[in-house]
């Protein structure tokens, strides 16, 4: 169990931190951000986010036990009028936290946000394909996987693939063991 809160400027210097080089950067933030990370980025990020009707809402992931925060992780491009939006910027930051079902946790919160408190139709996401450990979390709380983007992002001399997944959210009720109408009235 993890909880999601409100990713504000005190977060910033944390989120700089756990991003230790180019490559991490691209595979974290994609062309949105440049390495190293900045203040001056993060306030553009989460400019317009976390408010009603926004197209983004941006997290900071908190270990409940601890009060510790753990992670990064959100949820963009949201168009309310198609029901969809599209998760990103996932990270379990502190290494202490890694390889102990922080990233499941997060994904489960983010993907009941989205259905739950968005009512969102479909959640998809995009992942690096020799990111295998990602690709199984994600399989793991329900991500299909829709396809291969092949050679889409350069890195240096190297191209990497991007898997393309989703959830629709009668996956997700069926996941929890109940009907999206069961959910609704409850």
């Amino acid at each position: 169990m993890v909880i999601l809160r409100e990713f504000t400027k005190k977060d910033f210097q944390q989120l700089i931190d756990w991003i230790p080089s180019k490559e991490f950067a691209m595979q974290w933030g994609g062309t949105s951000f440049t390495y190293p990370l900045t203040k001056k980025q993060l306030k553009n990020y989460v400019k317009g986010a976390n408010v009603a009707g926004s197209d983004r809402y941006i997290f900071a992931v908190v270990d409940p036990q601890t009060r510790q925060t753990i992670g990064h992780i959100s949820i963009m491009q949201v168009q309310h009028d198609n029901g969809s939006g599209r998760i990103g910027r996932v990270l379990v930051g502190e290494k202490e936290a890694r390889g102990k079902g922080y990233g499941q946790a997060m994904m489960k919160e983010m993907m009941k946000f989205g259905f739950e408190e968005l009512g969102l139709h479909r959640i998809s996401l995009g992942v690096f394909d020799f990111n295998k450990e990602a690709v199984q979390a994600y399989e793991k709380v329900g991500f299909v996987k829709e396809g291969l983007f092949r050679d889409i992002r350069k890195m240096d001399d190297t191209y990497w693939s991007l898997i393309e997944m989703s959830m629709l959210e009668d996956e997700w009720y069926k996941l929890k063991g109940e009907t999206e109408s069961e959910s609704r009235i409850s």
